[in-house]
Parts: C-alpha cells; structure tokens; sequence
C-alpha cells in the first residue's frame, strides 16, 4: 500500500499528514505541538508524530507532496506587481528577501527540514507539488463516501486560483471553472475581518458570531449591502467576484484595504482591535456574511448547472463559515453535501498527499459507503495512562484513577448537571480547527449565565461569541432543525421553535450586552442571538466516550446536549499533551478536569488558588 506524507507549511496553519493505501491515518498541526497559534513554521514536530503513530520512516515513503506549488506562487506575485506598477515599490522590496527564500527555494527548506527530522537517501525521495486547489479538492472529495461529487473549494488565494468549481470520479479530480487572484470571496470576507478590528487568517469566524447581532430590517444594513455590492464587489450569476482593487491593498501592499476610501464608504473608521463593538459593526458584519452566503450559493448552483451531480464536497478557508454552509443545506442545491473538516491550509496536507495518492500514483479508489475516511477527523496524538501518571508526579497533581469508564462518566455528568465546568481529554487529538469531544471544555447548556462565565473566566474572550452545542445523533431532531448529520461542527441550524422564548417587541433597539444575556430558549447557553447554533452530532460508533458521556447527562437531566468549546484560552491552541490540559485547567475558572479516566478537581489541586502560576501568555487572536 502507497504511504504517502503530505505537508503544508510557510503561509499559516502549518501541519503535517500520512495517508496509507488512501486513507488519512495520522495528521496533526504544528501549533498544536510548538503553542504558537496558525504557525507557518515547518511542521518537523508534526511530521515526526506522524511517522511514529505511523511506524514507518522517511524512506519507507512512496513520495511526500507538499500542498501548493511554490514556483506558481512566485510567479502570480511577480506578474502581480508588474500589473501593479509603480504602486507596491516599496513593499515589494522590502518582500522580495523573503520570496526569494520561502518560495523560490522552498524545495529546499522542505528537504532541509526533512534533514533534522531524519536520515533519508535523496535520490529514492520523490518531493511533489500539487496546485494548491487541487490539495483542497482531494482533500475533501477523496475521503467522502461519494463515488462522484461536484466540488467547491473557495479560498483567499492559491497560487493564482481563489475559488474553483471542479467534478469528482473515482480517482479523478478536474475543474471547469476557476476564479483568479486579486478577485477573491476569501480575501472579501478577511478584509472586513480586518476592517472590523479581528485578524486575519484568525478572526474570520469572531465576525461570522458577530454578524447575527446587526438589524436585518434596519436602513443601515440595507446600506452597507448595497455599498459592498456597487463599490467594492460585484457578483456575476455564477458566484464569481470582481473587487474593485482600488479600495484594496492586498495585491501590493502591506495592508488588507484602504483605510480611508472605506470609512469614506461606510461612515467609520476601522475598529481598533480593543475598541467597543457597536451597532454599525453588527450591522457591517451581517451585511458582508449575506453579501457572502449569496456568493456560495450562486457558486453552488452554477456548479450543480455544469456537472449536475447530486453530491458536492466543500474544501477551502470559506467552507469553514458554518453559517454559509446551513443556508447552502437548507436550499437543497445538493442532496448530499460533505465538508473536510480541516477545510482550510492544515487540510491541505492530507489532500496533497490524497492527491498524490490517486491522481500521480493512479491507485484505484473505492468510497467507504455510508461514512467518510476522516476517523471522525480524530488522526492526532493519543496519551497512556502511564504518560498521565509521569505528568501527575511533575506536577503533583491530586487524581482519582476510575476502573470503571461508566462509573467515571456518570459521574462527571453529575458534576456538569450541577453548574460545573469540566476539561475533557480523552483519546486522539482532533485534526482541524474544532473540538469534537477528545480535548474539549463542556458545561450545562441549560444555565442561563454559562456563555458569560465561559467567555470571561475559562477562555477569557470577547463576550459576544456563541458556544456550540453538541447533541446525541440520535436526538438532534428534537433540538435543531437540522436534516442530516453534522459530525464537525460544520452546519449552523435552527433551535426548533418549540424550545424557543419570545423574544421583546423592542427586541432589536436593546445594547449588545442585553440582547446577548437575553433568555432565547431552554438550551440558552447554545443558543445564539438569531436562534440558531453550529452543531455537532455524535454517535456512539464515532466516539463512544464522549457519546456515553451525553448519554449519562441525558439520564440524569432530560437533557440530551451539552456546551462543547475547544479545550484553550484566546490566542492558544488547542491542547495537546495531559500537561497542556493540566496547566489550562489550573490557569482558568474551570472546576474539573478528566484526562482518560483520572478525575481532577480544582479544589484539591496545590496551590489551587493561585492562577497566576499556571497562566501563559499567549498573543491575543
């Protein structure tokens, strides 16, 4: 069987994947391992946890692909600043070093890299240079349970390619249409993350939480829908995007926009990163996630016109806005849809390397039915009890050790149904941006005070930010109008309308604050401003811990959902080892922690009290 590693690495979100015979069965992102958030840094720690849980060694490899192609790169940034001149000069050389170094010779960084990791022979080393686009569309269509699929991958840039409409068969991949840098549906949505005072590359998914809180029937919202349609983008029947580049920095420039041309436009000036948020940016949020959902679902059905399949595959950083990908379930463009959970650069390592798999090797691909090849996207390192043992003895941390997994679980259930916040560490680390129950922070979605007590005392973020639920697949129906499964946290949906509270006549004049603290349903703590909430289904063959977990709280609660966040504070990465858990759960407000099944509580931990201790600082993101 092919073994094959993929790698993405030098732009941001950096990370690392082995594929054998098909199938992703290690991937990991190297933030995870260094604790510097969406690293570009080359991911060596990554890639030698991959070749461990792997057991093989760099020249057991059939080939190792790497996720774009570097000479493309260099070449649309080139012809970019010609096209450009004489706007850019400056930036452009103070640029050149650095392109110079990461894209020209990135062949050699790579193999440079692989050095320090191991002994290789250089003449067995096949190196592979997928499109960056293409390492999208494998990675999404080449582990869904579809025998053909229609494939959307919309991005902020490839090499030249933002956004692409392509057909899947067997262990075939090609496009039919594609849209080309600086035109560009990521690059819209990032400059309004910017505009908004977030970071790019980061803060796109904070203005997708802040966009339910604008007026949707307010003059405001109607004017800045109709001043992004007419000044900075126009969309064309099919979804493709022109964007007036003179309200633009990106091509050429060190800046997202221009600063003045759009408070010009749009009446302010650019949220500062610690500004208050106010009305005009709610409404400014909720009019470019519309502005976006309208170009995803004309890029939808401009696909479905050209390959007419029933099936489609979403890859790329916008198949990340979980908003988007409800509207684009709820028009049934498609019968069946599948989203890579890693959708944005960190899943390109699996898709260079899927890509490389089918496509270069042209190995025979046979779809896994029902399920997709992601493992429920749990690829990433797992810990022994014994590494748990050596880490409560560095620490000496006070633990109960349950021989009974059920025991412990009821247990925790009970602790949760008593307005408890736990960390919950079990098994493989996810691959991707989202908890999906194996390093999460869980609480009682029913307390009507958990999304403030999250936000301010466990992950010390913005207090607008909605938390997710996650439900028993087996009961979803009863909760969210949702009609398939949503095993990544992948698809916003509607709290059924029999949960939900009326909400005030005056509702929509009320502060932020008020409208955030007000009581919408009786699953209140998941529950976001326009009644709806990023779901995630688990069943019990998937993840049968975390399943017989929500299964115990709905035994004793009535209750078949719990909150489910990502086991960090702002600006860390999710935690990976038992002592990134440990010093998480000891830097925060959380009240219990479960690592396997060792059972920690906060008030018999030493020095418990003292939070400065354990606290790491970490760029705020």
């Amino acid at each position: 069987m092919r073994k094959i590693l993929g790698i993405s690495a030098f732009y941001h979100d950096a990370a690392a994947a082995i594929c054998i015979g098909g199938e992703p069965v290690a991937a990991a992102q190297e933030e995870r391992f260094t604790r510097k958030k969406h690293t570009a840094e080359f991911p060596g720690n990554a890639i030698r946890y991959c070749l461990e849980e792997t057991g093989l060694e760099l020249d057991e490899l059939d080939a190792i692909a790497f996720y774009d192609k570097p000479l493309l790169k260099f070449e649309r940034l080139l012809e970019t600043y010609y096209a450009f001149a004489p706007k850019g000069l400056p930036s452009f050389l103070r640029a050149i070093p650095v392109w110079l170094e990461e894209k020209l010779f990135l062949k050699k960084k790579v193999l440079d890299g692989l050095k320090e990791i191991g002994n290789y022979d250089r003449k067995k080393l096949k190196l592979l240079f997928p499109e960056h686009h293409l390492s999208h569309a494998a990675s999404a269509f080449f582990v869904s349970p579809f025998e053909e699929a229609a494939i959307l991958t919309i991005d902020g840039a490839g090499e030249w390619c933002t956004a692409a409409l392509g057909y899947g068969e067997k262990n075939k991949i090609r496009f039919h249409k594609e849209m080309h840098f600086p035109h560009s549906a990521g690059l819209l949505y990032s400059a309004f993350t910017y505009y908004l005072g977030f970071k790019v590359n980061s803060g796109e998914y904070k203005l997708m939480g802040l966009a339910p809180y604008g007026d949707p029937g307010s003059e405001q919202v109607e004017e800045f829908t109709r001043a992004i349609k007419e000044q900075l983008v126009h969309i064309k029947a099919d979804g493709s995007v022109w964007l007036d580049q003179s309200y633009f920095q990106y091509a050429t420039g060190l800046k997202m926009i221009r600063e003045k041309k759009w408070g010009a436009l749009f009446g302010f000036s650019r949220r500062k990163p610690d500004e208050p948020i106010a009305q005009h940016h709610c409404n400014l949020a909720f009019a470019i996630q519309t502005v976006t959902e309208e170009i995803v679902l004309k890029m939808a059905r401009g696909l479905k016109s050209i390959v007419g399949s029933e099936n489609v595959c979403l890859a790329g950083g916008v198949a990340l806005n979980s908003v988007a990908n409800g509207k684009l379930l709820k028009e049934k463009i498609f019968r069946n849809i599948y989203i890579q959970p890693a959708a944005g650069d960190a899943g390109g390592a699996i898709g260079a390397a899927l890509a490389a798999h089918y496509i270069y090797f042209e190995e025979e691909r046979k779809p896994g039915g029902k399920r997709d090849q992601m493992r429920g996207a749990y690829l990433g390192p797992d810990y022994s009890d014994k590494e748990v043992e050596r880490m409560n003895k560095k620490v000496k941390a006070v633990a109960v050790h349950y021989s009974s997994f059920e025991e412990l679980t009821e247990y925790v259930a009970s602790e949760i149904a008593n307005g408890k916040v736990a960390g919950w560490f079990q098994g493989r680390m996810e691959f991707g941006p989202r908890a999906l129950g194996n390093r999460s922070i869980l609480a009682d979605p029913r307390d009507p005070g958990m999304q403030k007590k999250l936000n301010l005392s466990i992950k010390n973020r913005e207090g607008f930010r909605p938390f997710a639920p996650s439900v028993l697949a087996e009961d979803a129906h009863e909760y969210f109008g949702l009609s398939g499964p949503s095993p990544y946290m992948l698809f916003v949906a509607p709290v059924k309308e029999g949960r939900r509270k009326a909400l005030p006549e005056q509702f929509q004049s009320l502060t932020i604050l008020d409208k955030l603290h007000f009581l919408r349903s009786d699953i209140p703590a998941v529950t976001h401003l326009d009644f709806s909430a990023r779901v995630q289904t688990v069943d019990r063959e998937t993840n049968p811990r975390f399943w017989k977990l929500i299964r115990a709280f709905k035994e004793k609660t009535g209750c078949a959902v719990l909150i489910n966040t990502s086991f960090n504070v702002r600006g860390e990465p999710v935690v990976c080892t038992p002592l990134d858990a440990y010093r998480c759960f000891m830097g925060t407000d959380m009240d219990v922690l479960v690592i396997n099944n060792y059972f920690y509580r906060k008030t018999e931990q030493p020095d418990w009290q003292d939070k400065q201790k354990w606290m790491r600082q970490f760029v705020p993101d």
